[in-house]
């Protein structure tokens, strides 16, 4: 096991009506004058976003609105926050939504503060060491952005999808979380966040860290809990506790605590940016295809720890590694079709997609060689997106 630093310092308010507690969230994490960052209209339309605003009425806590994010959020919105925050001198955010949400208040809450372009954190051009604080009302269990300190966002010029992580200036002060406020999730947007929480763990999971037992086995548990849960919420939606656990499972995927003391790898996911970056799909729809992809990829080049996975969350009873790594695939992508998500470009909605255009831009924004568990080349990456065809 290699030597680790966890820090999670958000504070979970998990349940029933919990968004009534906003305001004096907001407070609590020192905020008094706050941009209310949502998406292009769920939250308005349920009453959510009402409730809200009441909560923040009655804790004193002024606010201007900033919402019409999109998936696969955007810069633009990111600077029109900033200018907001600035000319108004708004001392936090509260993001209300799912990942889209939550990562353009992020980067809204790092840029505000600094001197520059925000864009230099994301490439690679400078460091986030301050930020406004920002809290959560969660209404996508995904991207696990609410305890996380990442954040991903498009450069529209050039559709550069790029990730930002930090350790703690840009991770929430607070995260609501009511599983009643994801019961009208629409089954393709619950499926897709599904497949992103699984993915996070997976390249987590995905290590040549040796003896690190507690942690394999924490990511082994998240893992059979969201397959033996999704599909109870995908056929009763309104199952509370289905949709408590997946709500939960989303959070621990992404906290950081499935991913100490081991080296992560994060190549399925920058392969899927591209994929999203270009074509606009929605990011879980886009893991479901690359990732198996990747793990045949791996059956044929480095099966071992594909082949532990087969035989610890798909109870494969295999003793030869490569072909127990070829049943978890198939057991796999049974599984994401299963719940209504494609497992190939053409289910994706990309009969003939440009792939030297996505290896092209692949390795220009990560490298020549990219990932840990096994290094990438061009070439690597070429055949990987032809298996997902």
């Amino acid at each position: 096991m290699n030597n680790f630093v966890f820090y999670g310092p958000t504070k979970y308010v998990f349940g029933k009506d919990k968004e009534s507690m906003t305001g004096e969230l907001t407070r609590w994490m020192g905020a008094t004058n706050v941009l209310l960052v949502y998406g292009g209209g769920s939250a308005v339309r349920s009453g959510l976003l009402d409730r809200v605003k009441k909560s923040l009425d009655a804790a004193g806590v002024g606010y201007m609105e900033h919402g019409g994010v999109q998936p696969n959020p955007t810069d633009d919105k990111v600077y029109e926050g900033i200018a907001i925050c600035r000319d108004n001198r708004l001392d936090g955010l509260v993001a209300v939504g799912g990942g889209s949400a939550i990562d353009t208040a992020k980067a809204i809450a790092a840029g505000t503060v600094y001197g520059g372009d925000f864009w230099d954190f994301y490439a690679g051009r400078s460091v986030v060491e301050d930020a406004l604080p920002v809290g959560v009302v969660l209404t996508i269990p995904a991207a696990g952005s609410e305890g996380s300190g990442n954040s991903v966002i498009t450069r529209i010029d050039g559709l550069h999808k790029i990730s930002l992580r930090t350790e703690s200036a840009l991770r929430p002060r607070f995260a609501v979380m009511n599983p009643e406020l994801t019961f009208t999730l629409p089954p393709f947007q619950t499926a897709c966040g599904i497949a992103d929480m699984m993915a996070h763990i997976m390249e987590r999971y995905f290590t040549n860290t040796q003896e690190v037992e507690i942690t394999d086995r924490v990511s082994e548990g998240v893992l059979k809990a969201i397959i033996a849960e999704a599909p109870v919420v995908m056929s009763e939606p309104d199952n509370y506790d289905a949709r408590a656990n997946i709500m939960w499972s989303g959070t621990l995927a992404h906290n950081g605590v499935c991913g100490t003391g081991r080296q992560e790898d994060w190549v399925s996911h920058f392969m899927e940016h591209e994929i999203s970056a270009v074509y606009n799909v929605a990011h879980g729809a886009g893991l479901a295809v690359v990732f198996p992809a990747w793990m045949t990829f791996m059956s044929q080049h480095h099966p071992e720890k594909v082949a532990q996975y087969a035989r610890r969350v798909f109870d494969v009873a295999e003793a030869d590694d490569t072909k127990a790594a070829v049943e978890a695939v198939k057991r796999l992508k049974a599984f994401f079709a299963g719940i209504g998500l494609p497992v190939t470009f053409g289910q994706l909605g990309i009969a003939n997609p440009d792939i030297p255009l996505l290896v092209k831009k692949l390795h220009e924004n990560k490298g020549d060689v990219i990932g840990s568990y096994y290094r990438l080349t061009a070439a690597d990456t070429e055949e990987i997106y032809r298996l997902a065809l």
